[in-house]
């Protein structure tokens, strides 16, 4: 009987939602589907029409959304946007629960979660690492950190949005994973695009190219895993061995994308960027260890 009621009250708990964009229509559809109780707020009150007409409840201000239930998802802009919107609210944080999946720095994230303290509410920082329409998904997966045991108290509804993986007390330690994840991301779309433009110069159409260009993109994480037992273990421990691949050979492509692009017409900001960590770390005379060596120049740039 209790494990019955336990399932019961965690399928029935209610949840606020504050920013109806794609990823909170999509939040709050999927909370809906899981049976939970749903109040939603959006500036633009148009916005909440679907999910409305799906069974959420409407409320008047930000303040009515947060007094609605105790467990508060922001999924906005930044976190400048949550101070603007819960300025008339601060009132009702008070033993509330604030899961803000917005994107911003670790060190603004920090703050907040000392603003959401300061007003008597909880606060654990997401971040979403799939797009609206896989949310609720088994693909989705969501990192958090701050204090252990809200994660634990709050866990059954936000299974619902994604499988959670906690990363910590640190409130920005969830924020710097989901930035990290996203330097791999742009820098990834960047070079698919860079590569795109590059074959377009030999009147090769998109259709055509990025099938070849994704598999490659596709590959890398096998690629990198290939070579190591504990990906990642080497460079922890500080060693970088040039048995598979070196900084100069490596260098050496990076000068020849350059020149490719330069005669091609193409913007030169990404591979010109790439270029220049292999040549710090050839003048700091480390042309002979593995690629990896990069990542001195990257966390102590010149």
């Amino acid at each position: 009987m209790n494990a019955h009621k336990d399932r019961a009250t965690s399928r029935n708990t209610p949840v606020s939602v504050i920013g109806l964009g794609p990823m909170g229509q999509a939040i709050a559809h999927t909370l809906l589907t899981a049976g939970h109780p749903v109040t939603v707020w959006n500036r633009t009150a148009s916005r909440a029409d679907g999910v409305v007409n799906a069974g959420a409840t409407h409320a008047k201000t930000p303040r009515e959304a947060v007094e609605a239930s105790e467990l508060v998802l922001l999924s906005l802009t930044d976190y400048q946007a949550m101070y603007d919107i819960l300025a008339d609210a601060t009132e009702a944080l008070a033993g509330r629960t604030l899961v803000n999946l917005s994107s911003d720095t670790p060190d603004r994230t920090r703050e907040a979660a000392a603003w959401a303290t300061g007003h008597g509410a909880a606060f654990l920082t997401g971040g979403v690492m799939v797009p609206a329409p896989m949310i609720g998904t088994e693909s989705a997966y969501v990192y958090y950190s701050g204090r252990d045991e809200v994660m634990k108290h709050h866990l059954p509804p936000l299974t619902r949005i994604g499988t959670p993986k906690y990363l910590g007390e640190d409130p920005g330690l969830a924020q710097l994973m989901y930035q990290a994840q996203l330097a791999v991301f742009l820098t990834t779309l960047s070079a698919l695009m860079q590569a795109t433009a590059m074959l377009g110069t030999a009147g090769m159409k998109a259709e055509e190219a990025l099938p070849e260009l994704l598999s490659t993109a596709d590959s890398i994480g096998d690629m990198l895993r290939a070579g190591e037992e504990r990906p990642g273990a080497a460079l922890d421990a500080g060693e970088h061995p040039g048995h598979l691949s070196t900084v100069t050979m490596m260098g050496a492509t990076s000068d020849h994308i350059v020149d490719t692009s330069t005669s091609l017409g193409l913007d030169l900001a990404l591979p010109t960027a790439v270029r220049s960590h292999y040549r710090q770390a050839i003048e700091n005379g480390h042309g002979s260890d593995n690629w990896t060596r990069i990542i001195d120049s990257i966390r102590k740039p010149r």
